[in-house]
């Protein structure tokens, strides 16, 4: 079968990486893909955003199944688009990316059908904002509605920065579009955990949780990423909780929005935070994490094709979607000077007892070199039965990765052992 994937991203690198392990692909395009990603799959230059073109694409190649990775063409529709040409795809609907195109959407879903979240209001108009903010007690999160790769919320000190936040939000729109609504919530505190899960409308499958690392500097100093690394599974996901998880949070959320007439099939992304009062939902994401899914997938042991079409094909509940003992630890390895200003050009080689897998996310293939591109650049991870062996083993290989002016944080994964101990 012929596969494409939308998106350019180590995430996309990720599911590339383990839907080349079915046998019964033959082919995988990815759109647009990276120079990193284009040893492992056919790199076609169509935007993620541009679905006249990756429609136009899908038809005339004869492609058997669609995934459709970020979230901005699942917001705009791109899994609409494909279906309706007859091309199944793994993601959900417009309608139902929703979920996460608007978090304002997703906070009065959680209000209307009980399931526990922070206490919020929602304003369109930015003096209501600031006057709200000033009868508040910091710290304050103001998060832009709309999408905002991942950078969109802001967890304000003072009333001073919250009312900035406003103002950057609404009146000098440094979100484009997506900051013209905002959500302000109470502040929760506790443990955050990300919960993949498999979804075709009526079953949710779980993957294992993991623990992302936000903040640019170690000891989660410095400015909100797109992520830094990550580990599985997260020690703050004990069972107990997870099945609290799935009693008052991952099936009552499925159960709306089939009440909603916004059936949910692909990967739901569960952001929670296990407060003193039990776990809550931080956000939805209407797709795999970034990078997230550079620890989740390594893991999964089932055929990720199958489980795949199976979400598309209604037929979840008949696979035992596995995954493997064991741990996993992912370190990005970044520009130095993301997220704000950096340099990009460099170029990046490894040394030959590189022994981990190399997620590639901002790169371009030039005269037979991999060059830097972008921000985040690629991903370390590691499997090993500890977490202590895979945090070791993640920055023993990117120690073997090398480009000009690489960062990467230096604390993956020690708050999860702390812990575990």
């Amino acid at each position: 079968m012929k596969v494409m994937v939308v998106g350019g991203g180590g995430r996309e690198h990720a599911i590339i990486k383990a839907l080349k392990k079915s046998s019964e692909i033959e082919k995988i395009y990815a759109l647009p893909g990276n120079g990193g990603i284009a040893e492992d799959a056919e790199c076609v230059p169509i935007g993620a955003k541009d679905l006249d073109g990756i429609t136009a694409f899908a038809v005339d190649n004869g492609i058997d199944y669609a995934v459709v990775a970020p979230d901005d063409p699942l917001v705009l529709g791109a899994v609409d688009r494909l279906t309706e040409k007859g091309i199944p795809c793994f993601g959900p609907c417009k309608a139902a990316a929703i979920i996460e195109g608007s978090k304002a959407f997703s906070k009065e879903l959680m209000k209307k059908y009980s399931i526990p979240t922070a206490g919020y209001e929602t304003f369109s108009d930015m003096e209501s904002a600031l006057s709200y903010v000033r009868k508040q007690t910091p710290p304050i999160v103001v998060k832009a509605d709309g999408l905002a790769l991942g950078k969109g919320v802001i967890i304000a000190e003072s009333v001073e920065i919250a009312e900035k936040a406003v103002r950057d939000m609404m009146e000098d729109r440094v979100f484009g579009d997506s900051g013209s609504k905002v959500v302000i919530e109470e502040f929760l505190e506790g443990p955050e955990v990300s919960v993949l899960s498999f979804t075709d409308g009526k079953t949710v499958i779980p993957m294992i949780s993991s623990m992302d690392h936000k903040r640019a500097g170690d000891n989660d100093t410095g400015l909100n990423t797109g992520g830094m690394g990550t580990v599985a599974p997260n020690p703050y996901y004990t069972e107990e909780i997870a099945e609290i998880c799935m009693r008052d949070i991952f099936l009552p959320t499925i159960n709306a929005m089939n009440e909603e007439g916004r059936t949910f099939k692909g990967c739901l992304y569960f952001g929670l935070m296990i407060t003193k009062n039990g776990p809550k939902v931080i956000e939805y994401n209407c797709r795999f994490g970034d990078p997230e899914t550079q620890v989740v997938l390594p893991l999964l042991e089932t055929d990720l094709f199958t489980v795949m079409r199976a979400c598309t094909d209604g037929t979840l509940s008949d696979i035992d979607v596995e995954f493997k003992k064991g741990y996993a630890c992912c370190v990005i390895g970044a520009s130095s000077g993301y997220p704000v200003k950096y340099q990009s050009g460099f170029e990046i080689t490894k040394d030959e007892d590189f022994d981990a897998e190399l997620y590639i996310a901002g790169a371009k293939a030039e005269n037979g070199k991999l060059l830097t591109a972008g921000g985040r650049v690629l991903g370390v991870t590691a499997m090993e039965d500890t977490l202590e062996k895979a945090i070791e083993s993640a920055y023993k290989n990117i120690e073997k990765v090398h480009f000009e002016n690489i960062y990467f944080r230096h604390d993956i994964g020690q708050r999860a052992l702390r812990a575990l101990k």
